[in-house]
């Protein structure tokens, strides 16, 4: 509970200034008028901020909608890799355990191995670009709505002046 004082810097009570108690009920546009006028804030255009703040949480959802499909398909394609590897591991098993001779073998196995590798690479580089792709467009979905927010608040600003 907030304190009683008798400190009163312009017109504040400064030791219960930030009593959030007071502030309680945001759903009350009177009650925000008349906390703007209680400090002097310039008129606030609620719907504009209202609007705003909409835009604000859509582009948020955007953006998380984007990246959970991007790493649900980059999941996706790391089940179809390991598929892929399991396939192919059965295959090489089966390849490697039939008769031949030990230099054919070892030929067989450098090749199986530098396939493997250049397989890896080409995957994680797949998977990397898949990420990197959809945490752009992410990113670039918050970027144009802070580029939005900018030019509404400039806008406000310049209606607030002319208003003075």
């Amino acid at each position: 509970m907030a304190r009683t004082s008798s400190n009163n810097f312009m017109g504040m009570d400064v030791p219960n200034f930030m009593d959030f108690t007071k502030f309680a009920d945001f759903t009350k546009f009177a009650d925000f008028t008349k906390f703007s006028e209680q400090f002097k804030v310039p008129a606030v255009d609620t719907e504009a901020l209202l609007d705003s703040q909409r835009k604000n949480i859509e582009a948020f959802s955007a953006a998380n909608r984007i990246a959970f499909e991007g790493a649900q398909a980059v999941t996706q394609r790391q089940v179809e890799i390991m598929r892929q590897l399991m396939e192919e591991s059965a295959e090489v098993v089966k390849h490697m355990t039939a008769a031949g001779k030990p230099e054919d073998k070892l030929a067989e196995q450098a090749e199986l191995f530098k396939h493997t590798y250049e397989q890896s690479v080409a995957n994680f580089r797949e998977l990397a670009e898949m990420g990197a792709k959809s945490n752009g467009e992410a990113v670039e979905v918050l970027s144009r709505r802070v580029t939005e927010g900018l030019d509404e608040l400039k806008s406000a600003l310049k209606k607030v002046a002319t208003t003075n």
